[in-house]
C-alpha cells in the first residue's frame, strides 16, 4: 500500500495545529476523515506518529522525522503545480468571474491567491451574485466563467459545468444534544427538535427538496442568510441544522462548541464547480483559470488541497 498526498497533507495539518478538530477545519473536511488518514499512514509506516492526550495531539520522535519529509514532499508538489503545464501559461488579460456567497467565503480565497502567483498577468474581476443572476450573466456574456454551487444549476442546456469538489451535509448540534446519544439519527428524529434554517445560496430550497422525500418537516424557529448566525444559534442550543462540511467550523464566534453527526437519510452533497456558457469560445486567460482549478482538483472530485 502506498502513501497518498492526502494522507501527508492531513498529517501535516494535524501536526501544525496540534488538534485533529483544528486540522479538519483548515482542510474543510470532517474530523473522522483526518483521523482515518493518520491511522492509515501510521499503519503503512508501522510507527506511531502522534501521542494523543486530552488537549490534542503531539508528535512522537518518529512523527517529527516524518514531518520534515512530508513537508519536503508537499513543497515539491506545490513547485510542480507552478510549472507551466498548458499553452495558457503566459496568458494575460481580465477574467470576469461570478461567485456565489458560499464560494466567495469558504472556497475561492486560497485558490485565488495561488492563481495570482502563477498567472501574474491575469486579473480576476470577481462579482458576487445569486445563482440565477450568475446563470443569466453567463448566458448574456456579461461574465466569462463562474465558481458556484453547480448542484443548483438550472439552465443546463445553455450552461456547461465541471464539478470540482463535493461537500457532505451533516447534522450540526451543540455538544450536549440528545441526538448525539442516539445510535442512529434520521430526519424523523431531527424533526422533533427546533431547527435553524440557512437561506443563503438557496440552502433552504435544497433542504426542502430532501425533506420533501419524507413525511417529516423541520421545526424551523428561525431563518437567516448568515452562516455565522446559524453557527452561534446551534452552539448556544437554540436549535440544530443540516449544513455542509465546507462551511463547518467547530466553534461559534462566542467560542462555543459545535458537533456534527451523519444522518441515515440520503442527503445530497453540496457540489462546487465551474460554469460557463455552453459552446463559448473561452479566452486564453479564462481557459487558464479553468484549467488551473481543474488541475488542482485532479479532474474533479478530490482536491490536492484537501
Amino acid at each position: 500500500m502506498s502513501v497518498s498526498l492526502k494522507q501527508i497533507r492531513y498529517f501535516i495539518a494535524a501536526a501544525e495545529s496540534g488538534q485533529i478538530s483544528h486540522a479538519a477545519v483548515e482542510l474543510n473536511v470532517s474530523q473522522s476523515a483526518v483521523t482515518a488518514a493518520i491511522q492509515q499512514l501510521e499503519a503503512i509506516l508501522g510507527v506511531r506518529l502522534f501521542d494523543r492526550h486530552p488537549g490534542g495531539v503531539s508528535l512522537t520522535p518518529e512523527g517529527s522525522r516524518f514531518l520534515l519529509h512530508g513537508r519536503n514532499v508537499m513543497a515539491a508538489v506545490e513547485e510542480a503545480m507552478r510549472v507551466p503545464r498548458t499553452s495558457n501559461a503566459s496568458a494575460s488579460g481580465t477574467v470576469r468571474v461570478g461567485v456565489t456567497y458560499t464560494v466567495a467565503g469558504y472556497f475561492l480565497p486560497r485558490h485565488h491567491a495561488r492563481f495570482a502567483r502563477n498567472f501574474p498577468n491575469v486579473t480576476l474581476d470577481l462579482y458576487e451574485a445569486s445563482r440565477s443572476v450568475i446563470e443569466q450573466a453567463l448566458i448574456d456574456g456579461a461574465l466569462d466563467i463562474a465558481v458556484m454551487l453547480v448542484s443548483n444549476l438550472e439552465a443546463r442546456d445553455r450552461i456547461q459545468s465541471e464539478m470540482l469538489m463535493r461537500s457532505r451535509r451533516r447534522l450540526w448540534t451543540p455538544p450536549d444534544h440528545p441526538l448525539l446519544r442516539e445510535p442512529s439519527v434520521g430526519l424523523a428524529q431531527v424533526a422533533e427538535h427546533p431547527y435553524v434554517m440557512l437561506t443563503v445560496d438557496e440552502a433552504s430550497h435544497t433542504a426542502g427538496r430532501y425533506w420533501s422525500r419524507t413525511t417529516h418537516r423541520p421545526n424551523v424557529i428561525f431563518r437567516t442568510s448568515s452562516v455565522e448566525a446559524v453557527r452561534s444559534m446551534v452552539a448556544a442550543g437554540m436549535g440544530v441544522t443540516i449544513l455542509s462540511d465546507m462551511v463547518f467550523r467547530p466553534w461559534s464566534l462566542e467560542g462555543q462548541r459545535i458537533e456534527t453527526r451523519l444522518l441515515e437519510d440520503e442527503i445530497p452533497t453540496m457540489d462546487v464547480g465551474l460554469a460557463w456558457k455552453r459552446d463559448a469560445a473561452l479566452s486564453p486567460a479564462t481557459r487558464a483559470f479553468q484549467e488551473f482549478l481543474s488541475l488542482a482538483y485532479t479532474g474533479g472530485g478530490q482536491a490536492l488541497t484537501e
